[in-house]
């Protein structure tokens, strides 16, 4: 059996390119926790700083944080 040569591998939701850079991870973290922000923006009308904060710290933070 021979190993293939891949550009990038994605395993358990981490990506790691051929030349070990985590550009691609860190790009992916970053839109999935502007997606989630999005959304807190578009279906909490009541928008006080300590509720968006809340929010943030418990949706956002741990998408970016991984």
């Amino acid at each position: 059996m021979q190993l293939q040569n891949v550009k990038e591998e994605n395993d358990l939701s981490i990506t790691i390119s051929d030349d070990l850079k985590w550009d691609k991870q860190c790009i992916t973290a970053v839109k999935q926790g502007n997606k989630v922000l999005g959304m807190i923006k578009q279906n909490f009308v009541g928008r006080s700083k300590d509720k968006i904060m809340a929010l943030y710290k418990n949706q956002v933070r741990p998408y970016l944080e991984y």
